[in-house]
């Protein structure tokens, strides 16, 4: 076992210690669902931001978008923007949706209409929303894991090889998540995700500063440095390189690219507010004006935090270089854990080098598993509450019940997510995260927004617009390039998920937030206007709690 190896595993064997000593003193008295589901309602507003940021902030962010600035330049830098500005959407609607719900996004339209309807469909969106980011996060620890002990490319762990190495880590990240769940419930999940976003904001920042410190605090000479390695020049600091691409003599196909770019922004920016685990952290405040000043602070944090990407992808490019980083992952996932490796080294030689590098590996590990954990209570949650409790029981189960049920169901979720993710460990799932922004949008923000403004919305209109959003962007995706037909066009390699003598191509669009949201809020309006349901005097009783959090309890 290398050095690297060994400060990695202590690192994240530190994180795993304190937080489980933190779920255990979370549990004590603990009882009954408000706890479970909601944490008692005892965070205040900065610690409910930092629990957000901890949210939000998956592997994807820090490792993904600074892969994709260190390869692509500019255009990487859109992902980060697309991520922040969609906490915009988020602040006008949090204090709504505190004061309406309860403990699932199926409160806000159930309040208002028949509810066991209501709270299957947007038990099906929620789960399904959330076993795609489930699967995505989990293949990528597996991935993160063979990566930071070096056996990518060969060799072996304690007598596993890449592929068993994998498949544990899946395993062992998917047991570590039930538990916590399990166990502690909200309470345990929000301490996770707080402590987390501490050691990840710490583990950036100390990351930024020392690459801005190797170029002497000048971002001008990174920037310059950044574009002569990446041998593409000025272009490197200008958009289109990744996104939006101009095609010589196809006009069709630059048409498509930039529609690609809205479809893929409209998906970001529409999907954060809708995302289950998102809504479910606005009930562990005591009162709406709490929720939103909690979204206030996680701004400011998540904006802090992708303006390091910045340094840390043009900080890659320039001390590691794009070939060096495709050559590890071509899909640029291992920048940072490259960068840190240089830096440290830069800094502190081979065993600074060993240290930043297990430290990042550790940081990035501590994400997937404190993301997984809130995945795994928002669908438990959901299961329980809506599904169990409204759904089966007609309203009327025990909140002992109700905990053993969603302690059940994060077993189950957990169960499903393992193995898909075992099965799926060696596909390019970064589609994945993409998908699950753009179902929340086309399924779940147009359920919240007509249930908070439309009077007329009604039953039928909740129905037709979850399964309509939901049913149209897997569907489109289905037949997109990312399932079949995209192939390099230098090289002639197929660049799609099934193999290249199945061609189901039939959209052009890799996302489909374009076309899937608007279709989800079509269906949402046409169910409701094809249906005779009222509920008018529950809309204004509606409208008053969520403007003033009259009776929100």
């Amino acid at each position: 076992m290398t050095l690297g190896q060994l400060w990695t595993i202590a690192f994240f064997a530190l994180f795993v210690a304190v937080t489980a000593i933190v779920t255990v003193r979370a549990r004590r008295g603990a009882a009954g669902i408000l706890d479970f589901y909601a944490g008692g309602r005892r965070f205040g507003s900065t610690q409910n931001g930092l629990a957000l940021t901890g949210d939000y902030l998956s592997a994807a962010s820090l490792l993904g978008i600074a892969g994709i600035i260190a390869l692509d330049g500019y255009d990487g830098f859109l992902y980060s923007v697309g991520f922040l500005v969609a906490w915009l959407l988020v602040l006008p609607l949090a204090q709504l949706i505190r004061n309406t719900g309860r403990f699932t996004m199926a409160d806000v339209p159930a309040f208002r209409m028949r509810r066991m309807r209501v709270r299957m469909a947007c038990t099906t969106s929620t789960v399904t929303v959330s076993v795609f980011y489930l699967l995505a996060q989990m293949v990528g620890a597996g991935a993160l894991v063979t990566l930071m002990l070096g056996i990518d490319q060969g060799g072996s762990f304690l007598g596993m090889d890449a592929v068993q190495a994998r498949t544990a880590s899946i395993v062992a990240v998917g047991v570590l998540m039930v538990g916590y769940v399990m166990y502690g419930g909200m309470k345990a999940a929000t301490w996770l995700q707080i402590i987390k976003a501490v050691v990840l904001l710490t583990g950036t920042g100390l990351l930024t500063f020392a690459v801005l410190a190797v170029f002497g605090f000048n971002v001008d000479d990174m920037l310059t440095a950044a574009a002569d390695t990446s041998g593409r020049g000025q272009a490197f600091l200008e958009p289109g390189l990744r996104f939006g691409q101009e095609v010589a003599a196809d006009p069709a196909r630059t048409l498509i690219n930039k529609l690609d770019l809205v479809s893929l922004a409209l998906g970001l920016v529409l999907g954060t507010v809708a995302l289950p685990h998102i809504l479910t952290r606005f009930y562990t405040v005591p009162d709406g004006r709490a929720a939103r000043a909690s979204v206030n602070r996680t701004i400011l944090l998540v904006g802090a935090f992708y303006l390091m990407t910045l340094v840390l992808g043009f900080g890659a490019a320039a001390l590691v270089g794009p070939e060096r980083i495709a050559a590890q992952d071509p899909s640029g996932n291992t920048a940072v854990p490259q960068l840190a490796r240089e830096v440290g080294e830069l800094l502190g030689g081979p065993v600074g080098g060993a240290v930043l590098l297990a430290f990042i590996c550790a940081v990035a590990l501590a994400t997937i598993l404190a993301v997984v954990a809130s995945l795994t209570l928002a669908s438990s949650a959901s299961l329980a509450h809506d599904l169990f409790g409204h759904v089966l029981m007609w309203g009327r189960s025990k909140e002992s019940q109700e905990v053993g049920v969603a302690r059940l169901a994060a077993v189950l979720v957990g169960a499903v997510a393992i193995g898909l993710a075992v099965v799926a460990q060696n596909l390019n799932v970064a589609f994945l995260v993409g998908l699950a922004f753009a179902i929340a949008a086309a399924a779940n923000l147009p359920v919240i927004v007509l249930s908070l403004f439309w009077r007329r919305f009604n039953t039928s209109g909740v129905e037709a617009g979850v399964y309509g959003g939901l049913l149209s962007s897997v569907l489109l995706v289905l037949l997109s390039p990312v399932m079949s037909g995209k192939t390099d066009p230098v090289t002639g390699a197929n660049l799609s998920l099934l193999p290249s003598w199945i061609d189901i191509q039939l959209f052009p669009l890799e996302n489909p937030g374009l076309v899937s949201i608007p279709l989800g809020f079509l269906c949402a309006v046409v169910g409701t206007l094809l249906s005779r349901e009222r509920n008018t005097a529950r809309y204004q009783e509606l409208r008053v709690r969520s403007l003033t959090g009259t009776g929100a309890h």
